[in-house]
């Protein structure tokens, strides 16, 4: 997928008011980047295709899920300010290093999403919320996760989590110790990555 196909890919799905917004918050993340490392250097040429649509496919595995929104370790945006900027959910952004809570809560400000979009510069073992979605994208294994995050989420709570490809061998551990329907879909953007989706998700 190009950047200008990964551009269609989001106007065909969310419209180009929604498209619009997008753009500028990636300016937003290229011009910060010399301040501080968001996202990889090899990928900001390409920020549309790796990182916009791979957090933007999240919301096609949401569903008719209602509710707010806990992106954990937010870094840069993906998939947390992606998902506010396309979808009406009230989204909380937890990112414990302080440049990068800083800049989520510029660009939350600067692009009209106060209303709906908090920032916690926390750890999520601090965090105290009743996130009907919870999305983690590389943050840690899936048991240290559920572990360290399972009290931010509804009893029935879902989880979409994007992974490499150990996301299997991480599912069949994680259900060692917690309950929970797991499955997987394959990502969009990577051939060889897998997004886990989990609900009801609680220790055994």
């Amino acid at each position: 997928m190009t950047e200008a196909e990964a551009r269609c890919w989001v106007v065909a799905r969310h419209g180009v008011s929604r498209e619009t917004l997008l753009e500028r918050f990636v300016d937003m993340v290229r011009a910060e980047a010399p301040a501080q490392n968001l996202v990889s250097r090899t990928t900001l040429d390409h920020l549309w295709f790796r990182h916009v649509v791979d957090s933007a496919q999240l919301l096609d595995h949401a569903g008719d899920s209602a509710g707010p929104w806990l992106d954990i370790g937010a870094g840069a945006g993906f998939p947390g300010m992606v998902v506010a900027l396309l979808s009406d959910h009230d989204v909380m952004l937890v990112e414990p290093r302080r440049k990068r809570a800083a800049f989520l809560q510029y660009a939350a400000t600067a692009l009209g999403l106060g209303t709906r979009v908090t920032v916690a510069c926390a750890r999520i073992e601090t965090i105290s919320a009743d996130a009907a979605i919870v999305s983690a994208r590389a943050v840690a294994a899936l048991p240290a996760l559920f572990g360290a995050a399972h009290h931010v989420a509804r009893r029935d709570g879902l989880w979409l989590l994007p992974k490499g490809k150990s996301a299997l061998e991480e599912v069949a551990v994680a259900q060692l110790s917690w309950h929970g329907a797991f499955h997987v879909e394959h990502s969009i953007t990577e051939p060889g990555s897998l997004i886990v989706i989990a609900k009801g998700v609680r220790p055994k």
